[in-house]
């Protein structure tokens, strides 16, 4: 004889449910991993610093292409962080302050800011590498490119590239779609593509990593109108087949977080980056000469 809800007490209707929200949450994270189920959540310490040892095996181009210096700077949150308990969101913040005093200084010292589809098109030997060359690039796409960050590159008139998360567009930390288009108007900001669900690549099935890059540009470029042609790897997670499948979806460049600087034809899909910290004026551009040496 079946039983009826009704007879069954609260308590076991309650235990029953957080039961299945916990099977829910672990099936989660075990398939997709940590990212969908907290978006977002990268940090300075969990970052890819080095080269997958499969891909330095494949690096034998590089030793016949011109290698340039080309120093690209990664940010993430521009932001003054109100809630002090965020430590992930504070380890990954720059303060609108340190952001357009590094800016002002770049700009004083006289370096070319660039957009990611111009340095492929300088290793595409389609166009020469300014002097003193240097790339902005802001990952996630969170409100802040637009509100904080934008007017900061209008003021200056200086380029950048943001990659955007299009799967999270419009959600509570991210830019809406008319922030996005404000962005693109300014004419000052490449979009380029940071995976449907900011899922880390490396090592996952290749159905996934085709959908999550695939779709992303597809998305983009449909919404945009823009033609997307920079990616950035989640948390700089990537291997072999990510490459593979970024190159088969007609990106020119991607960008991981391996510190470095040195660009070339071997590296231009797993580009390195700098991140800036909070040093500023003369400090900073010591520091960035340093970087190049």
């Amino acid at each position: 004889m079946k039983k009826s809800l009704k007879n069954v007490p609260l308590f076991v209707i309650i235990i029953g449910g957080i039961l299945l929200a916990a099977i829910i949450v672990i099936t989660c994270r075990f398939y997709f991993g940590r990212e969908m189920v907290r978006p977002v959540v990268e940090s300075a310490k969990n970052d890819m610093k080095k080269l997958p040892s499969e891909v330095k095996k494949q690096l034998s181009v590089a030793s016949s292409s011109a290698t340039f210096k080309v120093p690209i700077l990664m940010y993430h949150y521009v932001e003054y962080v109100q809630d002090k308990r965020d430590t992930i969101r504070q380890s990954l913040n720059i303060n609108p302050d340190i952001f357009e005093s590094q800016i002002k200084a770049l700009s004083d010292a006289g370096y070319t800011f660039m957009m990611a589809r111009e340095l492929a098109e300088v290793l595409d030997g389609k166009k020469t590498l300014p002097q003193k060359p240097i790339l902005i690039t802001i990952d996630d796409g969170h409100w802040d490119v637009d509100t904080v960050i934008l007017p900061i590159l209008k003021k200056y008139r200086v380029k950048a590239t943001a990659y955007v998360i299009p799967g999270f567009t419009g959600g509570s930390d991210f830019m809406t779609e008319k922030q996005v288009k404000d962005v693109i108007d300014s004419g000052l900001v490449e979009i380029g593509a940071h995976t449907v669900h900011h899922i880390g690549l490396k090592g996952r099935p290749l159905k996934i990593v085709q959908y999550e890059v695939d779709t992303s540009k597809k998305m983009l470029e449909d919404t945009y109108h823009i033609p997307v042609l920079s990616f950035a790897y989640p948390s700089g997670y990537f291997d072999l087949q990510a490459i593979q499948v970024v190159k088969d979806a007609g990106f020119t460049t991607s960008v991981s977080t391996i510190p470095g600087e040195e660009v070339n034809q071997g590296s231009r899909f797993f580009l390195y980056r700098l991140r800036p910290g909070r040093r500023t004026g003369q400090i900073f551009l010591d520091w960035l000469l340093d970087m190049q040496k």
